[in-house]
């Protein structure tokens, strides 16, 4: 992970050395998150969130540039209808599973038109929360219940993703970020993996 970051650093220093133009600027949009894997019969339907941050464009010609990002980023996932059978019955649950990060996403983007361009890049991400809130027969719980217990602190994904200029300020992008790394915190033995999945939808100002 020392050298993941080690190298994006770098990256970032290369592009700011041999960039044509920096610009800077805020974004903010709408997750729609989920989580895969080893889920052992839990039904995990797709939540919805927002992100929310800052980034800086380095253009190093008319066709490439670096945008790396810092974004406060609410992710999870969700299941509706779960039977879970205890000694005084059987009882129907809702849960959700409320995720927050602090993403550090690295894209790298290919201006295939003079407006519209392709992206793709490395994200790491820092666990800043996790939630479990839980309805049980129709009636909610009292209250939010800890569960960083039972993630990891980090998380590491690839960025996939479009954006359009529509003006020298203003644009949008669209983008999935396919979870690599194992956020479940297991113990000796347990080999269950999970991963994030997230759709965002994102609007930018550049200064």
């Amino acid at each position: 992970m020392k050298k993941l970051i080690l190298s994006a650093v770098a990256v970032m220093a290369f592009g700011f050395a041999n960039a044509q133009d920096v610009k800077f600027g805020l974004k903010g949009g709408f997750n729609l998150s989920n989580i895969s894997g080893d889920t052992e019969g839990l039904n995990f339907k797709s939540k919805a969130g927002f992100n929310v941050g800052g980034f800086a464009e380095i253009k190093l010609s008319d066709e490439f540039a670096i945008q790396p990002e810092i974004l406060y980023s609410t992710q999870g996932a969700k299941v509706k209808n779960q039977e879970v059978e205890l000694p005084s019955g059987t009882y129907t649950t809702d849960v959700n599973f409320n995720l927050s990060y602090i993403n550090i996403p690295v894209m790298f983007k290919y201006y295939v038109a003079e407006q519209f361009n392709i992206q793709a890049g490395p994200q790491i991400g820092f666990l800043t929360s996790a939630k479990m809130k839980a309805k049980v027969d129709g009636f909610n719980g009292s209250s939010e219940t800890d569960a960083k217990e039972f993630f990891e602190s980090l998380d590491f994904g690839l960025n996939l993703g479009a954006g359009y200029d529509f003006t020298d300020h203003f644009s949008a992008d669209i983008r999935y970020n396919l979870g690599l790394a194992n956020i479940a915190k297991t113990q000796d033995g347990d080999d269950s993996k999970l991963h994030n999945g997230v759709f965002s939808l994102s609007v930018g100002y550049k200064f």
